[in-house]
């Protein structure tokens, strides 16, 4: 008898919860926050990701046709609109309605909300990651091929990943973000040396604002926060993103209840009061950054203030996380998306990835195009962005 290459059956599902924790956790691990069964869980259980807000939970696992045991996972929404994926398609999404034919609903293999770049499956480390990921790939384009949606999509996933992904039409996409790294740094002093004698001074100049404001800062890990602290983070966190966008943000408060109760130890809070509204000379909680963390990355995530301080954006979402890193060792910040403001603070341009199926050979030819001048513009850009950069030497090599 000559041994058979495995088969493997691919089913797709309409929650997490259909998926057993243990096995989902095992096969992506416990460590980055964002892959972790409780967060996708904690997006569903809250209403944040469902078919009514277009992040419709369509979630894949393969198994050996012989055996029940899960070998890889998968997490897929059937998106219903763009929001919320910060790598923007809306362009070809009107290109499409200009010739009558539907973009949405499309095929995504992504982090709600979390532009984070990293793991975007888990796979049994007993198989050959490059064959079962073309297997998920193919099992993802067929189920769309059937269910006549436009197109498949993986966003932010790591660099390294890029030379397998890159084949059956799927096309790579380069973005751009800006990445803290921690070059060995004993205190914030250590990194503000590595700047040229202006953009230190310039540095100084706007964490002294925060004093001159009567603020002070304290950053408190998920089993210190309270939940009154929880509940006041939410205000502020409504009330920022409806000044910003007119909308209270996409997420729920029991969003963040379900996180806190299940995710604590990758939560990071830096909490800012004043004694400036006081009447009894109290602290007033006035501002929060919530981060999370996993073994050697800080990552900037949701922010919100009662009322506007100068400077206080800065100081409680950029340089306090660089102090957490330092003080914990990471290796790395990644602040959030976008912001070009975040050069002069040290932040290095680093290329994002992400990776595109388009069902239609027009277009997909079309967005192949597009996709090769965009790269250039990108690499331009980044290039450009390091001259800005405020250090005395070139920074640390970033690995993206």
């Amino acid at each position: 008898m000559t041994n058979q290459p495995p088969s493997f059956i691919a089913s797709f599902h309409a929650s997490i919860n259909h998926i057993d924790r243990d096995r989902w956790n095992t096969l992506c691990g416990l460590n980055y926050p964002f892959l972790r069964h409780e967060f996708f869980s904690a997006m569903e259980s809250s209403g944040c990701t469902s078919k009514e807000t277009g992040w419709q939970p369509y979630h894949l696992t393969l198994k050996e046709s012989s055996s029940e045991h899960i070998i890889a996972v998968m997490p897929l929404y059937i998106k219903h609109h763009s929001y919320g994926e910060y790598v923007f398609d809306w362009a070809w999404a009107d290109a499409y309605q200009r010739h009558g034919l539907p973009y949405y609903p499309k095929l995504l293999n992504a982090i709600p909300f979390t532009p984070a770049q990293g793991e975007r499956w888990g796979i049994d480390d007993r198989f050959e990651e490059r064959e079962i990921l073309s297997i998920l790939q193919q099992a993802i384009t067929e189920e769309a091929t059937a269910k006549q949606l436009s197109s498949c999509h993986i966003l932010f996933f790591d660099q390294e990943k890029e030379h397998m992904l890159s084949h059956d039409k799927w096309q790579t996409r380069v973005g751009y973000q800006y990445h803290w790294f921690n070059e060995g740094f004993t205190c914030f002093d250590d990194f503000l040396a590595t700047m040229s004698s202006r953009k230190r001074k310039n540095i100084l100049k706007e964490r002294a604002k925060i004093h001159a404001q009567n603020i002070t800062l304290a950053t408190k890990t998920g089993s210190e926060i309270t939940t009154e602290e929880w509940q006041q983070f939410y205000a502020f966190y409504q009330s920022t993103y409806y000044k910003r966008s007119g909308h209270q943000g996409y997420l729920s408060a029991e969003f963040f209840t379900a996180i806190a109760d299940n995710l604590a130890e990758h939560i990071v809070m830096v909490q800012a009061y004043t004694s400036e509204q006081s009447d009894n000379d109290g602290l007033v909680f006035v501002a929060a950054a919530l981060c999370f963390r996993d073994s050697d990355t800080l990552y900037g995530r949701y922010w919100g203030c009662s009322e506007d301080y100068d400077a206080l954006h800065f100081e409680a979402c950029y340089y306090q996380g660089i102090e957490y890193a330092i003080k914990h060792k990471l290796t790395r910040f990644d602040p959030g998306a976008q912001g070009e403001h975040k050069i002069q603070r040290g932040f290095t341009p680093i290329r994002t990835f992400s990776s595109h199926w388009i069902e239609n050979d027009d277009f997909s030819q079309a967005i192949t195009r597009f996709l090769a001048q965009e790269k250039k513009g990108v690499d331009q850009h980044i290039d450009e962005a390091a001259q800005l950069l405020p250090f005395k030497k070139a920074p640390i090599t970033s690995p993206f």
